[in-house]
C-alpha cells in the first residue's frame, strides 16, 4: 500500500466503511450517512483512490443469491518450492474466490463457494489432488455474524 494510504484520518476510515457497505450509493447520501458535504466526500474519495488506499471496486452478491451455496475455507499445507504452481492451478478454479497465504501448519487458505455439497466434495477432492498439495483441512461456513 502506498505511504499516504497508511495514514488515514478517521473521516477516511468512516468513508471506507460506507463505501464497503454499498459503494454504488450516491455521494449524496453517503455524505447524509457522514454528515458532511457532498463536495467533501467527492473529494475525499478522489483522494483515496489517488493515494492508492482505494485500489477499485468490486461486486458483492446479494444475500438471496448467496442463500443455499455452500461456503467453505479450506487451510492447505504445500510441498517445498511447490507454492507458485498450486497458486497457479487454484487460480484456474472459478469455485475459488479468496486464495491467501498464511503463517502456522497451512501455508495456504482458500474460500470457495459451490452451489451444492457435492460439488464442494469434488473441489475440495480437487484442491487435495494438485501437485505439490501435501493435505488438506476444510471447514463449511455455518453463517455468517458479520460482513463488511
Amino acid at each position: 500500500m502506498d505511504e499516504a494510504a497508511d495514514h488515514i484520518d478517521e473521516i477516511g476510515r468512516r468513508l471506507i466503511a460506507a463505501l464497503r457497505e454499498n459503494a454504488r450509493a450516491p455521494t449524496a447520501e453517503i455524505a447524509r450517512r457522514l454528515g458532511l458535504s457532498r463536495t467533501t466526500v467527492q473529494s475525499r474519495i478522489e483522494r483515496l483512490e489517488r493515494s492508492g488506499a482505494i485500489a477499485g471496486y468490486t461486486v458483492r452478491l446479494s444475500q438471496a443469491h448467496e442463500r443455499g451455496r455452500i461456503r467453505a475455507y479450506v487451510m492447505i499445507a504445500v510441498g517445498p518450492k511447490q507454492a507458485a504452481g498450486v497458486v497457479a492451478a487454484i487460480g484456474r478454479m472459478p469455485a475459488v474466490r479468496l486464495l491467501r497465504s498464511v503463517s502456522g501448519p497451512f501455508d495456504l487458505i482458500a474460500e470457495a463457494t459451490t452451489a451444492s455439497a457435492a460439488e464442494m466434495d469434488v473441489l475440495i477432492d480437487a484442491l487435495g489432488a494438485l501437485e505439490g498439495v501435501e493435505r488438506t483441512t476444510s471447514s463449511i461456513v455455518l453463517s455468517t455474524k458479520i460482513d463488511r
